[in-house]
């Protein structure tokens, strides 16, 4: 059972997420929170495996909540934001933050219990939507500004195979495991255990970082092939 916990400051918003994701089998909302102070006191006591955040909440906003949670090492729970807002700024935060995977919330109930389940599984909700922003804003600023920690250091050089690098290209395309696994003729457990190889051996905690990573280091570019 996939145990969530939902943090929004509207109720009416958290009541109809609540209904959708209560009514698929595998999936159950074991709290609610108003705003991000109380999510925060919530998801230490209930330990939820997805966290539903909002992200402009009154007391403390969503970004705020993920990166005190994010940066708890005892904490297990992974973070889905939900916005109303579709803005490069609150894209880059919430990854920053510690994010596992931005949503809006106009999605459709589908997409929803979709992104739930994929976060819980302990993948990245990367949209083909997500990787173009990721793509548009690090291949025109480069490694200016960005914060090298969040990736490998300068001038590292990750020990890929030619597999890896196969599957890290796709991944910076935005493929899910299931389209890596088509693509590349091989089973789907075989996709995950290379992506988990990759993210390993970047040193990097997801696919979101993964992607970032490719692109930040000059390992692969819009248009070109990987490596």
């Amino acid at each position: 059972m996939t145990r969530v916990l939902l943090v929004d400051d509207q109720a009416l918003m958290r009541a109809g997420i609540r209904i959708i994701l209560n009514s698929e089998p595998g999936i159950e909302v074991v709290g609610e929170a108003g705003n991000g102070e109380d999510g925060v006191r919530l998801a230490l006591e209930l330990t939820p495996d997805v966290i539903c955040m909002d992200v402009q909440m009154p007391v403390m906003d969503g970004l705020e909540a993920t990166r005190q949670l994010a940066g708890d090492s005892s904490v297990a729970s992974r973070i889905l934001m939900l916005t109303t807002f579709d803005s490069d700024e609150y894209l880059f935060e919430a990854l920053d933050a510690g994010a596992s995977g931005f949503l809006l919330k106009t999605a459709s109930p589908e997409k929803l219990v979709e992104a739930v389940q994929i976060v819980a599984a302990g993948e990245a909700l990367l949209s083909p939507a997500v990787t173009r922003r990721v793509i548009e804003r690090f291949s025109s600023v480069g490694r200016a500004g960005r914060d090298a920690g969040a990736v490998v250091g300068a001038g590292a050089l990750p020990e890929l195979t030619e597999r890896e690098i196969e599957v890290l290209g796709l991944l910076a395309r935005g493929h899910s495991n299931s389209e890596i696994a088509t693509a590349l003729f091989v089973g789907e457990s075989t996709v995950k255990t290379h992506v988990s190889n990759i993210l390993a051996k970047l040193g990097v905690r997801d696919r979101i970082r993964a992607v970032v990573w490719a692109y930040e280091n000059g390992f692969t570019v819009p248009g070109q092939a990987p490596g």
